[in-house]
């Protein structure tokens, strides 16, 4: 396996962003392996863990990535910077990494039309900034880049954050919108509102009885999705709440028996389909 930790570079002045206390990193988890096996231009996945956007939780990082890898899908972790970090400082990190990955395609033997994102929690409203955002000016601006450089082929979002209304995270959105709790920057945030047909497919998952971001967050970003013709694939769960990661004993937080649950582990399974339905390895006559 290649294995390789770099810095995320952004210019925050740019954007007019303060950069104290901002860095990112993108942990490479890709196959070393092309003198044996050649080429296969694999896809790839970013992943952006969880945390309210006060931390990166590492049991939605490596664990995840290294379910992807083992299905032949290069995965690269993205620690994004947290707490009171004002949008779209995450943001403009995570398309960075976008940029990045395509940009080493050739390196990671990775097919650079086949990159995605995923999010978990406050993560999946990152992954899903990123893909409605991706075009517009004050992304594409400040990094120098086309949309096409950080476009992600589909998006996976898991139990994610998307509104700022009334089935809202707090917490996540209090830290993209600042003290001053800026309103017209809230309303921003409403990413069911800011939907597309431009906007890639997505994948999407959670559980019904979600007591932190009530499902109704998966809902409504479904419910504009169908509106913009955008394609997508949505698995509800019956039970298991929230942060369940891979829903096995790995990933389960300790003393959170509700975090095993064998029926919503195959969310990745069927994500991991979804992905490599994508995938042509082999030209057939």
């Amino acid at each position: 396996m290649l294995f390789e930790k770099v810095k995320i570079n952004v210019d925050y002045a740019k954007a007019n962003l303060n950069p104290e206390g901002c860095y990112a990193t993108l942990d490479c988890y890709a196959y070393d392996v092309k003198e044996e096996t050649g080429n296969k231009k694999r896809p790839a996945v970013v992943i952006c863990p969880g945390g309210g956007y006060d931390y990166c939780s590492e049991r939605e990082a490596e664990f995840i990535a290294l379910r992807f890898l083992g299905a032949g899908i290069c995965a690269f972790v993205l620690r994004y910077s947290c707490v009171k970090k004002r949008f779209p400082t995450a943001t403009l990190e995570a398309c960075t990494a976008m940029k990045y990955v395509r940009d080493n395609a050739e390196k990671f033997d990775i097919d650079p039309e086949l990159v995605y994102i995923a999010g978990f929690s406050a993560g999946g409203h990152l992954a899903a900034s990123v893909s409605v955002f991706y075009d517009k000016d004050f992304i594409t601006k400040p990094l120098g880049c086309t949309p096409e450089d950080i476009k992600p082929k589909g998006q996976i979002l898991s139990y994610p954050v998307i509104t700022s209304g009334k089935y809202c995270h707090e917490g996540s959105i209090l830290n993209l919108i600042g003290e001053e709790q800026d309103a017209e920057l809230r309303t921003l945030m409403s990413l069911e509102n800011q939907v597309s047909d431009k906007t890639p497919k997505a994948f999407i998952w959670h559980c019904a009885d979600d007591g932190c971001v009530p499902v109704q967050n998966s809902l409504l970003y479904m419910n504009s999705l169908i509106e913009h013709g955008v394609l997508y694939e949505c698995h509800i769960y019956e039970n298991g709440g929230h942060g369940l990661g891979l829903c096995d004993f790995n990933t389960a937080s300790f003393g959170w028996e509700g975090h095993f649950q064998p029926v919503a582990a195959k969310w990745a399974d069927l994500a991991i389909d979804w992905v490599m339905r994508d995938f042509k390895p082999f030209t057939r006559p």
